[in-house]
């Protein structure tokens, strides 16, 4: 199968389980942790890589996620909150662009049903977090090990669909907004962190991100277009 055929099949399935098929809210809904998992992990890692600390991880059940994470005030600050922003359109593009075979398919979910493990024993703390990622561990585990190769290369690339596409549909009010709830609490939104850290309205950071998103998307795809 070409690398284009699986992701307008993969893009097929996610808009027609998601839109059409009964409950399939919550067919996708663990895709949705999923998506806030990695949006977490990307706060936290950019944390550690800027000399920060990063102590624990939380999903909540309306899909939104708590990263306790910290670095220096000024730049360090934005690109934490950034990295979060942008973790899930970074990774949804690599996946499009570069998983194209079913041994890389292998590698990307295996790899990543290992990182679920890894972080629910470090850094995850929260008991939707601690139940649903080692049971979408455990999915990715079964798709890398017992699916047939170009089944395997659709669920990777659906992976990279919703990744993708993350910040410019579940996301994209998000980042226009500079305050959020989450789990009752109203805190400050990652864009809001972002213009008080570098200056500027939040609304123009979030245009910004929204325009990365995009680029990211269509560099994506423009690689696996060009794929035999």
């Amino acid at each position: 199968m070409r690398p284009r055929h699986a992701i307008v099949l993969a893009a097929v399935l996610v808009f027609a389980v998601s839109a059409w098929l009964p409950m399939g809210r919550w067919v996708i809904y663990p895709l949705e942790l999923l998506s806030t998992w990695v949006h977490e992990m990307g706060h936290g890692l950019t944390a550690l890589v800027l000399g920060g600390e990063f102590t624990q991880l939380e999903i909540f059940r309306d899909g939104s996620g708590l990263a306790t994470c910290w670095a220096r005030e000024g730049w360090p600050e934005a690109m934490v909150s950034l990295g979060g922003l942008l973790a899930p359109p970074v990774v949804g593009a690599a996946i499009l662009g570069i998983v194209h075979g079913p041994r890389r398919a292998r590698l990307l979910l295996g790899g990543l049903a290992l990182a679920l493990v890894a972080s629910v024993a470090v850094f995850v703390r929260s008991p939707t977090g601690v139940v649903a990622m080692p049971v979408v561990a455990l999915a990715l585990g079964w798709a890398a090990w017992r699916l047939d190769g170009d089944y395997r290369v659709v669920v990777a690339q659906a992976l990279g669909v919703v990744f993708a596409l993350d910040t410019l549909t579940r996301m994209v009010s998000y980042v226009f907004m500079s305050e959020v709830e989450v789990d009752g609490v109203v805190r400050h939104s990652d864009i809001q962190n972002v213009a008080d850290n570098l200056g500027g309205h939040y609304a123009l950071w979030g245009v910004a991100v929204t325009a990365v998103a995009v680029g990211l998307l269509a560099l994506g795809v423009r690689s696996a277009w060009r794929r035999r």
